[in-house]
């Protein structure tokens, strides 16, 4: 969608979101160039979409524009637009985003796509205000506040000479940072029930609840795809036990879709290596309340002794199967005190 005219649905409660949200707020009436940085699926866009209707801007349009969707040639007459017979097939004047974002917000994501060409004509309107259409020459004043955002270290970027460090330093006058659900825990079992609601309201089907299992699945899922995966993962639920109605709420959790009975052997060789779990069951003995963070625990030990056993030992192949960093696998090993070289002996062992 290029515009946007109503305020976003921003759903969260764990102390780093409310931070983010804090610090877009606080910059959203300072007129100014702001970037976002974050992870793919973290809701760059909606932070985006928060600093555009909290700002003075709000009744003007909100218009976005993904820079890695198109090449040069493309981005920039759709960003400048272009005028007729600038080049082959330019039949009529074309109004590019930021004529149509005029006295609002424009939204670039994936900034970091953008060619040298295109950023330094960035720059020109950063700093002047003003830009020419491809194969025009009169030059159109900009009354445009823009918000980029990238999910890659511009700085580092910058460094190597493949970003422009002063196109950088103009559209960092502040930067707001977007969490990894990862560092969100508190709230995946409030997302995850928003969105399998959505989805049961989607099917005319009422919502029966996460169990308890099924939240402490999602709980230990590291969710490199973040809040856009997690959505798939609680829609797909809401889905299937619409179609099983095997309990009174919803257990079962499918990370991945492509791994599960009737597959395609060759679809589960190349899809991303996750698990399909199935809610533990609650202990219901008298007096022994469930305990969720052992059962965490319990999950996250046994996932990456599964993940050690499946590589072989080899605690870099474990960690990419987990979506999980080198250090960050380290680190749960040697809180559960897992023998990593115990699991390795036995697979060389088993391989010899």
């Amino acid at each position: 969608m290029e515009t946007q005219q109503t305020a976003p649905e921003l759903i969260g409660q764990s102390p780093v979101f409310l931070d983010a949200l804090a610090h877009a707020s606080d910059v959203a009436n300072v007129d100014r160039p702001v970037l976002i940085i974050g992870e793919r699926g973290t809701g760059k866009e909606l932070l985006a979409a928060r600093l555009h209707f909290l700002s003075a801007r709000w009744e003007a349009p909100l218009v976005k524009l993904n820079c890695a969707a198109m090449n040069e040639e493309l981005l920039e007459s759709e960003l400048f637009g272009h005028e007729a017979g600038a080049f082959t097939g330019a039949t009529k004047k074309h109004r590019g985003r930021f004529e149509r974002a005029e006295g609002g917000t424009l939204f670039l994501d994936e900034i970091a796509s953008a060619s040298g060409r295109v950023q330094e004509k960035l720059l020109r309107v950063i700093e002047y205000g003003e830009y020419e259409r491809v194969g025009g020459e009169a030059s159109r004043l900009a009354d445009v506040r823009i918000v980029a955002a990238a999910n890659v270290d511009l700085r580092a970027r910058a460094a190597s000479g493949d970003f422009r460090a002063d196109l950088l330093d103009r559209l960092a006058f502040d930067v707001v940072i977007a969490p990894p659900l990862r560092d969100r825990r508190e709230d995946i079992a409030l997302l995850a029930a928003h969105f399998a609601a959505a989805m049961a309201s989607e099917l005319g089907e009422p919502f029966p609840g996460l169990a308890p299992g099924a939240v402490a699945i999602l709980q230990a899922h590291h969710w490199p795809g973040n809040v856009r995966e997690l959505k798939n993962a609680a829609e797909r639920a809401m889905f299937h036990w619409s179609r099983a109605r095997d309990a009174d709420q919803i257990e079962n959790i499918t990370i991945d879709p492509f791994d599960q009975a009737g597959a395609p052997e060759d679809a589960i060789a190349k899809a991303p290596q996750a698990a399909v779990i199935t809610t533990p069951s609650l202990d219901s003995s008298p007096g022994r309340p469930f305990n969720l963070r052992d059962r965490l625990d319990d999950i996250e030990k046994r996932l990456v002794t599964d993940a050690l056993t499946t590589a072989g030992g080899s605690q870099k192949r474990a960690a990419g199967r987990l979506g999980l960093s080198y250090n960050q696998l380290r680190g749960i090993i040697r809180k559960h005190d897992i023998d990593a070289k115990k699991i390795a002996s036995i697979a060389a062992d088993a391989a010899g």
